[in-house]
């Protein structure tokens, strides 16, 4: 059988939050063989993404945290958006991260649409509301997004959670963690 290469992209705006000590659970999961590459957003600011596709010089190839940020998305066959829901949406920094994705569609010679294709793409989010339905906007954001780039959509898991920790008193998401990525 072959192994797995998940990229977990974590968009929180605080370290060991509940979404990824939720991610992190899913994560423990994953047999052996599964590579994973963890990066945390906060140590890899993107600059504000500007759309360049109806100018003269077009996208030009990323630079910096970008160039590591695509080296990472297009190695990995599973991505893993870890990203806290936030006025009922991915955060401020994902939203950053998948704004970038339109760039590179347009960077000559990096192919990203045909090879995002047939990749699988997950969402680990974790919300203060009891109501799951809430976190739908994110969800939706996903699924499309993968939809459009003809990738897999694994789905999200949930976790209720409010100060750091309180997503491990959330029993259905610890249980549901166990089996995520199966």
């Amino acid at each position: 059988m072959a192994t797995r290469s998940f990229l977990f992209v974590l968009g929180s705006s605080r370290a060991d939050g509940n979404t990824e000590t939720l991610a992190r659970l899913a994560a423990e999961q994953l047999p052996a063989g599964d590579g994973q590459r963890w990066l945390d957003l906060r140590d890899l600011p993107l600059p504000d993404f500007e759309d360049l596709r109806h100018g003269d010089g077009g996208h030009p190839a990323p630079t910096g945290h970008a160039a590591t940020l695509l080296e990472a998305t297009l190695g990995a066959t599973d991505v893993v958006i870890a990203s806290p829901l936030y006025w009922y949406a991915v955060s401020t920094s994902t939203k950053r991260y998948l704004d970038h994705w339109s760039g590179w569609l347009e960077v000559p010679g990096i192919d990203f649409e045909q090879r995002m294709a047939g990749k699988t793409l997950w969402g680990v989010t974790a919300l203060a509301d009891r109501d799951p339905a809430v976190a739908e906007p994110l969800a939706g954001t996903l699924r499309i997004s993968a939809r459009y780039l003809k990738m897999r959509w694994g789905g999200v898991l949930l976790g209720n959670g409010s100060k750091p920790g309180d997503v491990l008193s959330d029993t259905g998401a610890v249980s549901r963690a166990k089996t995520f990525f199966n």
